[in-house]
């Protein structure tokens, strides 16, 4: 275990702390620029990819159930607790708040947004595909892989594009249309539409090694990014309001998603699959999405900082609990 989770984080360290370095002497602009490019081309070309490799004969059914309960379970506790948060800070004003409030998230629109992105869905692609061949060994890895392709369909560019642009906008901006249009202009989807309807068509060398060199430039370029906005945040106040998406995220859910799967008689492989990825740290699109819709990035980066540590706690745990 200890191996595979240096394998998975030894990429991450490097480029977001190259990333850190290089902020300094690029424009202020930079980090938008390079989020956005991401969002329309990096991420929908390593969708397209990672589609064309996907057997989707085995599975087909379960492991896609699954993953959007997941997705539904996370925005549901998300949304209340986001609810209750609002309560206790503009309602109830109790005399406590004072002591805690440093461990609240903001509460602005942007803010939301980004709240209910991080503590929803994860990185399944990177950490959690980079974590389980190893975890399993030689088992069954397409739950995994399911998992990873519906969350990045449905979750995040599909839930996640819908929240973003919702709380990207006033309220008088965000109109069903509005969100209909997002939705249908988002370019991992198309991409994920061709990769599926070009499986069985050969394409030439050149073709397909182009396609399978995403990952040398999409995960680089994305914890870049990262390390150009954990630079600019406010050192532990910033991890401090991203505690509640995060312990969400990373206890709650896959708790949750642990008591279910143990209800439903899984084997281990499956168990297991699923809790990690349940409890993977906030996706680094919940950043890319904060760029291309304005909303909280420093939000964001908190939370994939706060939990990316949290997952080296945690995973003991879930390997104990799927036995």
């Amino acid at each position: 275990m200890i191996g595979s989770l240096v394998h998975a984080y030894t990429p991450l360290i490097l480029w977001t702390g190259v990333g850190a370095l290089l902020f300094r002497f690029l424009p202020e602009s930079f980090p938008r620029f390079l989020g956005r490019s991401l969002y329309w081309v990096g991420v929908p070309w390593q969708i397209f990819a990672l589609v064309r490799e996907t057997d989707f004969s085995s599975n087909i059914g379960i492991v896609p159930a699954v993953t959007i309960a997941t997705l539904g379970t996370g925005l549901t506790i998300a949304w209340l607790a986001l609810r209750i948060l609002i309560w206790l800070k503009t309602q109830v004003k109790p005399a406590w708040l004072d002591k805690i409030e440093p461990w609240f998230p903001p509460l602005d629109r942007a803010s939301q947004g980004t709240f209910v992105i991080a503590a929803t869905i994860g990185n399944t692609g990177f950490v959690g595909l980079g974590l389980i061949p190893a975890l399993i060994g030689d088992g069954d890895l397409s739950w995994a892989v399911f998992f990873s392709v519906t969350q990045n369909l449905v979750g995040t560019f599909g839930v996640g594009v819908l929240v973003a642009s919702h709380y990207g906008r006033s309220e008088t901006q965000s109109t069903p249309l509005t969100l209909l249009r997002d939705i249908l202009t988002v370019p991992t989807l198309w991409a994920f539409a061709a990769a599926y309807f070009t499986q069985s068509i050969a394409f030439p060398n050149w073709a397909e090694t182009l396609c399978q060199s995403s990952l040398l430039f999409v995960i680089p370029a994305s914890f870049l990014l990262m390390g150009m906005r954990l630079i600019q945040l406010n050192g532990i106040d910033s991890l401090k309001a991203a505690a509640v998406p995060v312990a969400l995220k990373a206890v709650i859910l896959p708790s949750l998603v642990a008591i279910a799967v143990t209800l439903l008689g899984l084997n281990h492989d499956a168990r297991l699959s699923l809790i990690i990825m349940a409890g993977v740290p906030s996706a680094f699109a919940s950043l890319i999405l904060a760029e291309e819709y304005n909303l909280d990035h420093n939000l964001a980066a908190s939370s994939i900082a706060l939990s990316t540590i949290a997952i080296l706690v945690t995973i003991p745990i879930w390997l104990v609990i799927s036995y």
